[in-house]
């Protein structure tokens, strides 16, 4: 089965994929050197907007947190990256594809995510070198 974006279109874009709209406001975080600029340049024109640091200091709609195997703890990271993220908010993780340099092991996402508080739902092809995986604050039941 395929998903398919409003209208009944197939998502193209790795920021339809990620489901990332014009004015949402996107906290980055993780930066370096490595990173895919034409994947970062993509995002920010779907949200029609520059992504904030770590320092923004108000509420996000979605977190992109670019993670590499030597980053350090993997769940210290994911909580950090919870700071500022609205309730109902995204974190998109990315991180080098298998085979590449500071690859992360599926399994210690898989092990993080519940330690931080996190559900992994889906995982989005959005880059020749980095994986993008879906992080979601589970549901709370009222």
């Amino acid at each position: 089965m395929t998903s398919t974006a409003p209208g009944g279109t197939t998502p193209t874009g790795p920021a339809e994929r990620m489901g990332l709209k014009p004015g949402m406001v996107v906290q980055e975080l993780g930066w370096d050197n490595d990173t895919d600029d034409a994947l970062r340049v993509a995002l920010e024109d779907a949200i029609d907007g520059d992504m904030v640091d770590g320092d923004y200091g108000n509420v996000v709609d979605a977190v992109l947190l670019w993670w590499r195997e030597d980053d350090g703890d993997l769940v210290d990271g994911l909580v950090d990256a919870l700071t500022d993220l609205v309730g109902g908010g995204v974190i998109w993780l990315l991180t080098p594809k298998i085979g590449r340099p500071g690859a992360v092991d599926a399994a210690d996402i898989a092990e993080a995510a519940p330690v931080a508080g996190l559900a992994q739902t889906t995982a989005a092809t959005v880059s020749k070198d980095w994986a993008a995986t879906r992080l979601v604050a589970p549901k709370s039941i009222a």
